[in-house]
C-alpha cells in the first residue's frame, strides 16, 4: 500500500474516498494524527499530515518513529513524503519541485532518529536513502504533466523553527554540498530505511533560502505561504495523476530488504519487548 505524508499546506488529498481513520497506538507514543485510510479509484491509499491536521506541531516535534511505525503496522509498503524546501542553487527556482536522492544530516537538537537500541541492534545502510524506483515513477509523472522538476538533488536537514541565518545558507551551499534545505525529512527518510519501506520526497520550493545578495529574495513565511498556494495544487494534481495510474509492485526493491544484513543482535537474543517491533521491521 501507497502512504502519503503531507507537508505543509497539504492535510487531505483530494478525492480520496474516506474509508475509516486510523488512530495507531504506537511503542513511541501517538502519531502526528489519525491515518487516514481511503481509496483513489482503484488504489488504496493512507494518508497522514506530518504537522497535524491544523499545522500544530513544528519540525522538531513531530513524533517520527510513531508515524512511521503506524504507516508500516496499517500494511503501508512505499512512502511519497512532500515537503516544503529553501533553494541554495540559483536554476532551482521557487515553485519548482525536487526529488532528493542524498540528504545531510545537520539536525543538531534532539530527534529519536532510530528505531534500535536497548537491546535490539542495527546498523542500516542509507548510502542510497531514496528509493531509486519511487522516485522514478515521480519524475516520469511530472515530466509528462510538463512540470519543472530536478532530480538527483541534496537535501539539507536543519532543526529549525527558526529560519536560517545567511552564513548558514552558504555553508549548506558551499561545504555542505546542499541543493535545498528543508527541516523534515530528517530523521523521517531514514526510519522509513530501518522498516524497510520505499521512501521518496517530492519536495515544492518555496524560496530562495538566504544567500543571494537581494533581501528581497530572503525567506520569510509571508512570502513562503504566497509562493505556495500554487505550486501545492500542482502538487496535488501529480499526485492524482500517480494515484490514478497505480504504482508498480515494489516487494523485490531492495529497500524492501533493507535489514537482511544490517541486524547484529541473534534473533534469538532480541528482549522479549522488542520482538513485537522486530518483526514489525522486518515484514
Amino acid at each position: 500500500m501507497l502512504g502519503i505524508i503531507g507537508g505543509t499546506g497539504i492535510y487531505a488529498i483530494d478525492g480520496l474516498s474516506v474509508i475509516r481513520e486510523h488512530l495507531v497506538d504506537t511503542p513511541f507514543g501517538a502519531p502526528s494524527a489519525p491515518a487516514v485510510q481511503g481509496r483513489f479509484g482503484a488504489m488504496e491509499v493512507m494518508f497522514l499530515p506530518r504537522h497535524g491536521p491544523h499545522h500544530e506541531l513544528l519540525p522538531h516535534e513531530v513524533n517520527y518513529r510513531a508515524n512511521i511505525y503506524a504507516l508500516k503496522s496499517l500494511g503501508v509498503r512505499q512512502i511519497i513524503g512532500l515537503s516544503a524546501v529553501g533553494s541554495l542553487r540559483q536554476q532551482i527556482a521557487p515553485g519548482e519541485f525536487i526529488i532528493p536522492t542524498q540528504y545531510v544530516d545537520w539536525v543538531r537538537g534532539h530527534r529519536d532518529k532510530t528505531f534500535f537500541g536497548e537491546g535490539l541492534v542495527a546498523h542500516v545502510s542509507s548510502a542510497e536513502p531514496t528509493c531509486a524506483r519511487l522516485a522514478s515513477t515521480l519524475e516520469a509523472a511530472a515530466s509528462e504533466m510538463r512540470l519543472p522538476v530536478h532530480s538527483g538533488v541534496v537535501y539539507g536537514c536543519v532543526d529549525g523553527p527558526r529560519l536560517g541565518t545567511r552564513a548558514e545558507s552558504h555553508f549548506l551551499r558551499g561545504a555542505m554540498a546542499c541543493d535545498v534545505v528543508g527541516m523534515t525529512n530528517v530523521p523521517e527518510v531514514f526510519l522509513a530505511r530501518e522498516a524497510q519501506i520505499c521512501y521518496c520526497t517530492l519536495g515544492i520550493v518555496t524560496d530562495y533560502d538566504c544567500w543571494l545578495e537581494d533581501p528581497a529574495q530572503h525567506a520569510t513565511v509571508a512570502a513562503v505561504i504566497a509562493r505556495y498556494g500554487e505550486s501545492v495544487g500542482r502538487a496535488r494534481q501529480l499526485l492524482t495523476r500517480i494515484l490514478s495510474t497505480g504504482l508498480s509492485d515494489h516487494d523485490a526493491c531492495s529497500c524492501r530488504h533493507a535489514l537482511r544484513d544490517a541486524v547484529l543482535t541473534p534473533e534469538g537474543a532480541v528482549p522479549t519487548e522488542k520482538r513485537a517491533l522486530f518483526q514489525l521491521l522486518r515484514a
